[in-house]
């Protein structure tokens, strides 16, 4: 990848038209370079696939992207500007094919994205601000049958049922030939940290956008809501990452009130304490093919309260301070074509929580996908997908406890209901075939299977079919 775009004599003539266009635009985050239109390429993979790029000797800020799109002229006119926009719609259904219910449901997200380039603007060296704004509908099919712990469709709720919903906007600044970046605004934690732009190859919230455990800690803020933050990140050889932040936490942003349902509670007043992640990590290139790999190890600890797990009835206790450890790694094993991800990818993610106030307690994922293996269409993808869910044995053993005494069970709400049964671990398992059907529409039809669903062995395992459909227009 090349390094900042110089100077455009026409900037200074058409500055300003371009200003304005991008103002009337909805606010929006980068999508990332668009090697090709696939589900990995879609809305909300800037930030971490810049993590995954290792920069050059004359790497400044990473060059705009130019998303693949039904109308490419847009950007092939904003570019030269330093201005990228991505308008699209991320849709995906899923209805029962076996199990003890029958239904289907649909949720989805359409959304409008910013990247701006300040250099080729304005010749502000290694600047660049992006933002995002959404709108999402639906429920996953998942809640008929019982399960609250990873559902079907990633891209429901937190949105706020709103027709525009602010995600975040920040700017960052990359100085030393792309060796040190600092972020600074409102935007989530999850954009950086545990995070991989192959995720969202799958449909199932286990692992897109992040591993489901990741946001188990509310402190840890996820796509599509944000914190006030500041994140560096230093490179003191280009194969080597180390970053740290402060993420400024807030009691309800996922909640209705006090502005949040629309994003723009973006006042101090709820904040109550402060997360601290960091994550170092090592990519690498192995063979003459030069077969890409990225491995990642984080943790993070905030000093926020949090209620511990005890029978109902019984007054809470709370804990001060929590803690998570992540250890994520994505590899190429055989190389199909000359881009990014065309070739066999394994990748593989753990999450470890405190299971004290945790839901989830561990988390383990590995999942593969298969690009260009057909060379007559090689931007066509196979994944595959397991997820082993462990609830938090402190809220196993409560339940267990609340079980034998006739009391509510805790636990996560399903259908404004408690779990029906003691939650201890769940298995998901996905396949789907990524179809490109033409430039900036991808077709997946995908099958997915849940073993406990909701960690309960009183559910009975459920099969799902659908599909999801990613639409770039530009």
């Amino acid at each position: 990848m090349s390094g900042s775009h110089g100077a455009n004599p026409r900037i200074a003539r058409r500055a300003s038209r371009s200003s304005l266009l991008a103002a009337g635009a909805i606010l929006a985050l980068a999508s990332g370079t668009a090697f090709a239109q696939t589900p990995d390429t879609a809305q909300g993979t800037f930030a971490s696939q810049k993590i995954n790029t290792i920069p050059g000797a004359d790497y400044g800020a990473p060059p705009i992207p130019h998303p693949e799109a039904l109308i490419p002229q847009v950007n092939d006119y904003l570019n030269p500007y330093g201005t990228a926009l991505l308008l699209s719609n991320v849709n995906e259904f899923d209805g029962i094919i076996s199990g003890r219910n029958k239904g289907s449901s649909n949720a989805g997200q359409y959304g409008l994205e910013w990247d701006q380039d300040w250099n080729t603007l304005a010749h502000i060296p290694g600047l660049q601000t992006h933002a995002v704004a959404v709108g999402r509908y639906g429920i996953p099919t998942s809640r008929m049958f019982g399960d609250n712990l990873n559902p079907s469709q990633e891209i429901y709720g937190a949105g706020g049922n709103v027709a525009i919903h602010i995600v975040f906007f920040y700017a960052e600044e990359t100085v030393a030939h792309g060796r040190v970046a600092l972020a600074a605004g409102r935007f989530p934690s999850q954009n950086d940290f545990d995070s991989n732009p192959l995720n969202c190859n799958f449909m199932n919230n286990s692992l897109c956008g992040n591993a489901k455990a990741v946001g188990d800690n509310v402190s840890n803020s996820s796509y599509p809501d944000a914190n006030w933050a500041a994140r560096l990140r230093v490179r003191p050889i280009p194969q080597v990452y180390i970053q740290s932040g402060i993420y400024f936490t807030q009691d309800n942003i996922y909640s209705a009130t006090g502005g949040f349902r629309s994003g723009f509670g973006i006042n101090s007043a709820h904040i109550n304490g402060e997360f601290f992640p960091a994550e170092i990590g090592w990519e690498p290139t192995f063979g003459p093919d030069k077969l890409p790999g990225h491995y990642k190890l984080g943790a993070s600890y905030d000093n926020n309260n949090h209620n511990t797990w005890v029978p109902n009835g019984n007054p809470p206790i709370t804990r001060k301070g929590g803690s998570q450890a992540w250890a994520q790694f994505d590899q190429m094993l055989v190389r199909q074509g000359p881009g990014a991800t065309d070739g066999i990818i394994v990748t593989g993610d753990y999450v470890h929580n405190d299971e004290r106030y945790s839901t989830r307690g561990n988390e383990y994922v590995l999942a593969g996908i298969d690009r260009n293996f057909w060379h007559a269409r090689p931007f066509d993808t196979i994944g595959v997908l397991f997820a082993y869910t462990q609830v938090a044995a402190n809220l196993t053993h409560t339940q267990r406890l609340e079980q034998e005494f006739g009391l509510p069970i805790s636990g996560g709400f399903v259908n404004n209901s408690l779990p029906s049964g003691v939650q201890t671990h769940t298995i998901n398992l996905e396949v789907n075939y990524q179809i490109h059907v033409m430039r900036g529409v991808t077709f997946a039809p995908d099958f997915q299977y849940f073993i406990r669903p909701n960690g309960q062995g009183n559910l009975p395992d459920a099969a799902l079919l659908g599909f999801k459909s990613v639409i770039e227009l530009f």
